[in-house]
């Protein structure tokens, strides 16, 4: 059974003074920062060149990425990659990742549905978002979804609000003391997969699209 006491927090199993996202994402195999690493097949890390133009922040793998052990390479990532290069945004210099780094699902006989991460995930696998941006020195942030959101700007930023609009980064998140680089941009938009589960969703993709171009314009 998963473990129900408070989350250890992922601060735990982030190795001091890392050199290198490789160091990182090995130390990440090893993560039971909070209950989600029981269930989950493996932990998923970010991946992309250290020296990215761009950071994209999701929220979860899914059911494909928990197996594989990649971010976004199931039908969200296709999609995001589409969107990308429709934005004109060089897929080379993109750098992508997770809030929170375990699948979270509820069993329904043999299939794994997804479950959004609460609040106590997005706190506890923090660490290794703030690690992950100690190692990268984008030009440009983009922000995927309410969970990264949440982890990156605050529990009160709305992405449905503030969409498409270029923020001052680090100076928008939560913590800027946690993001010690030099100010850059930062955008949000909606999660690829709620165009999947949009009514409209050729509409819903021409938003996001619409949303990468302008951040296209930093770069």
């Amino acid at each position: 059974m998963p473990r129900t006491e408070a989350p250890i927090g992922a601060q735990h199993f982030v190795p001091a003074d890392a050199h290198g996202l490789d160091e990182l994402k090995a130390a990440a195999v090893h993560c039971q920062g909070c209950e989600l690493f029981e269930p989950a097949t493996q932990t998923v890390f970010g991946r992309g060149a250290a020296d990215a133009r761009v950071v994209f922040v999701g929220e979860q793998p899914g059911d494909v990425e928990d197996q594989q052990g990649l971010p976004f390479v199931g039908p969200a990532g296709r999609l995001l990659r589409e969107a990308v290069d429709d934005a004109g945004i060089d897929p080379g210099n993109v750098y992508i990742t997770n809030a929170v780094k375990h699948f979270r699902f509820e069993l329904r006989g043999k299939r794994r549905i997804h479950q959004s991460p609460g609040p106590t995930h997005i706190t506890a696998c923090r660490p290794w978002l703030v690690a992950e941006f100690a190692q990268l020195r984008p030009e440009l942030v983009v922000v995927l979804g309410a969970t990264a959101a949440k982890a990156l700007l605050g529990p009160s930023f709305r992405v449905t609000r503030s969409r498409g609009q270029l923020m001052p980064w680090p100076a928008s998140a939560q913590h800027p003391e946690d993001f010690p680089v030099a100010e850059v941009q930062a955008l949000a938009t909606i999660h690829p997969s709620a165009v999947l589960r949009a009514d409209d969703r050729d509409a819903a993709y021409a938003g996001l699209v619409d949303d990468l171009k302008v951040a296209a314009t930093v770069l």
